[in-house]
């Protein structure tokens, strides 16, 4: 059937009228736009959290640039920069914000009240992001890493492997916010323990040297390491700094044993931003954050290092190596 001259201008009227319509019911590139807030460097190696997250998505059913956008900014190990970061996220605007360690969440909490944001945080009760993790109210729900609770876990491990332990350094990263609650968590540890407690506070890679020397100082047996960004990224650095001060280390970061560390214990962090593209998934599909209770992790990983036990002239208690999960000869 054919159209007259009359008819198709009148037709190609009504679809330009229509054209400026369309483009407004679907704003902001007519994709679900997700900002990501991330701790350390920018996401793509493998096994990295931001990595897992994509991997997640891509479960579910989602392609980037196709489906999904997604906004990643990270903050090179500076928290002072997460404001900044988030507001820009919120000027976009996203549709959903994923913030990756509680500095990231506090400042995305400050950032907006009203955009969904799925928070991975230490503490998300203690760091005020929810009322509770089974009711979190607001727009912030998320994944807990349960830090309160394993710090207390990782000194009991640390005593365990080696016995006699009397004087401990504990290493801080006072960047983040939560840096006083995590001490406050080791010492409250270190009196259950009857172990004393000799905290080390430093704010950049600079300062790795002079607090290995502090701990010699101190008489120090052992370390701890609280669970920092910062750590994560400089772990093979602080691993032979640990060897070379002979000091048996903890830590909570994934990989510190692979990266020469002696041991660590927690949970897989790759897996909860694998967990995390749940979230964005549910909350896309009209579920509020409000209505998602908070999520713990189930699974935790004890790995030790016996190459390094050698080296420091240790041997692991057999009680340990029937708990490890991983064991690097």
């Amino acid at each position: 059937m054919g159209y007259s001259t009359a008819g198709c201008i009148v037709m190609l009227t009504l679809s330009l009228l229509a054209m400026p319509c369309a483009a407004h019911a679907q704003p902001a590139g007519k994709l679900p736009r997700v900002g990501v807030l991330e701790p350390g460097l920018p996401p793509g190696e493998p096994g990295s959290g931001g990595h897992r997250f994509r991997q997640g998505l891509r479960e579910l059913g989602y392609i980037e640039g196709q489906t999904i956008t997604l906004e990643y900014r990270w903050a090179e190990n500076q928290p002072e920069r997460y404001p900044a970061l988030a507001a820009a996220l919120v000027r976009l605007p996203v549709d959903i914000i994923v913030a990756g360690d509680s500095a990231a969440s506090v400042a995305a909490q400050h950032a907006t009240r009203t955009i969904p944001i799925v928070a991975i945080s230490f503490d998300p009760v203690r760091d005020g992001l929810v009322a509770s993790l089974a009711q979190p109210r607001g727009n912030i729900t998320g994944l807990s890493i349960m830090v309160p609770e394993l710090n207390g876990k990782r000194f009991e491990l640390l005593t365990e492997a080696v016995p006699g332990l009397a004087r401990v350094a504990l290493l801080l990263d006072v960047g983040p916010p939560d840096w006083q609650a995590q001490l406050h968590d080791y010492e409250a540890a270190a009196r259950a323990l009857g172990v004393q407690l000799l905290p080390l506070a430093v704010r950049g890679p600079d300062e790795f040297v002079g607090v290995f020397e502090a701990a010699a100082q101190g008489h120090a047996q052992a370390l701890l390491m609280v669970q920092s960004p910062l750590f994560k990224i400089h772990r093979a650095r602080l691993a032979e700094l640990a060897l070379a001060s002979r000091l048996p280390t903890m830590a909570g970061e994934v990989g510190y044993a692979q990266a020469g560390g002696l041991m660590n214990y927690g949970p897989t962090i790759p897996e909860i931003w694998h967990r995390a593209a749940t979230y964005v998934h549910k909350i896309l599909h009209g579920a509020q954050p409000a209505d998602l209770p908070v999520e713990q992790p189930t699974t935790f990983k004890l790995v030790l290092n016996l190459k390094t036990a050698k080296a420091l002239g240790m041997t692991m208690p057999p009680s340990l190596l029937l708990l490890a999960d991983e064991v690097f000869q």
